[in-house]
């Protein structure tokens, strides 16, 4: 009775964080939208509300990964590549018979994540079966791929269709595609997309949000969630007890990649531009960085040191050439207070303090 009645509390604890968690994100969203509507908010920082909501998603699905699964993955901005230019080719062409950009925004967020899947259970099927920084390398490597066949890429679209070429010899360009005089010229290999509408809202960016947490939350507290942790804590115990190490890796993985190639869709549609330069290494260390900091496992923790972290270099503008030099030295000083083991002992002091209450109630049970 009394193990139950403590994974019980365990059980309620945990549901109270991820409702506390919603409830962060509601109010956050409520307060900028307010902000915003009343002009209070500059340039700047209105133009920083969609991309801070596509990192969110990219570290709290890098979480799932990293935290949950315990795999270490480099390789996490290929996902987002493949989700923002297969989200935004489709948008593009939709543009003469969808005209509603809503409806339009949603079926370009799909496309995105279902490719991002596809590409995530084609490369999960062989990579997770390594572990540790063999993994790493290879999802490094996979980025980098991705990054190079899309700077190969050529994309247009007219009235028959999407023509699809790729220039790997570098004898091709856009106009070998042979397109109408109504065609689109989509991807130029290594130029990128240009001449992008852009449909993305932070009303969107929230939404996706929500549903990013919505999943990675409850396949945590689901029954594969339970496997998938116990895979991180002792991979030989649990395949001892029959769990698939394979199947629920690749659980993981692809939900993260999915919600990832999402993300990549939504930053893709806000910007006119986009080329496969922004999804290199340093985006998926930055994606890491965000990870790290916010704590492993811990998903409110990814969404706040997301919007600390994006924000902090835009706040050190002022500073100029010493901007990012002061961004670093605050990242070590973060890393080195968090690690810190009489502020750990501090915060477990008063965590024990805020759940008296309830040890109390349990003593009173037994």
């Amino acid at each position: 009775m009394q193990r139950i009645g403590s994974a019980f509390r365990r059980v309620k604890k945990e549901t109270k964080v991820d409702y506390a968690t919603y409830l962060g994100v509601i109010i956050a969203f409520i307060v900028m939208s307010v902000l915003q509507a009343q002009g209070s908010l500059s340039r700047s920082v209105s133009g920083m509300l969609v991309p801070i909501c596509c990192y969110v998603c990219m570290a709290v699905s890098l979480n799932l990964t990293v935290g949950i699964l315990g795999e270490l993955s480099l390789g996490h901005a290929g996902f987002m590549s493949v989700g923002a230019f297969s989200g935004v080719i489709t948008a593009m062409s939709l543009q003469a018979s969808v005209p509603n950009e809503l409806l339009r925004m949603i079926i370009a967020l799909l496309v995105g994540a279902f490719f991002a899947a596809v590409v995530g259970f084609i490369v999960g099927v062989p990579v997770l079966r390594l572990r540790g920084d063999y993994l790493a390398i290879v999802t490094l490597a996979f980025g980098e791929i991705i990054k190079d066949l899309i700077n190969c890429l050529l994309v247009g679209w007219d009235e028959n269709g999407l023509h699809i070429a790729l220039n790997i010899d570098g004898t091709k360009s856009i106009d070998s595609l042979g397109l109408s005089e109504n065609g689109i010229e989509i991807v130029k290999g290594a130029q990128g997309i240009a001449g992008n509408s852009r449909i993305a809202t932070f009303t969107m960016g929230f939404v996706l949000v929500m549903i990013t947490l919505i999943v990675v939350l409850n396949l945590i507290r689901s029954r594969a969630g339970r496997a998938i942790m116990a895979i991180r804590d002792n991979r030989i115990a649990a395949e001892s007890v029959g769990i698939n190490i394979t199947k629920y890796k690749l659980i993981a993985f692809v939900t993260s990649a999915s919600l990832a190639g999402a993300a990549g869709a939504l930053f893709g549609l806000n910007y006119s531009s986009v080329s496969a330069a922004q999804f290199d290494f340093n985006t998926s260390i930055l994606v890491l960085v965000y990870v790290v900091l916010g704590g492993l496992g811990k998903i409110w923790g990814s969404i706040v040191a997301t919007v600390v972290l994006y924000v902090l270099p835009e706040a050190l503008r002022q500073y100029a050439d010493y901007r990012m030099l002061l961004y670093a030295i605050i990242l070590i000083l973060v890393m080195l207070l968090t690690n810190n083991p009489t502020l750990r002992s501090a915060i477990s002091t008063l965590k024990e303090k805020i759940g008296g209450g309830e040890k109390s109630e349990g003593g009173a049970g037994k």
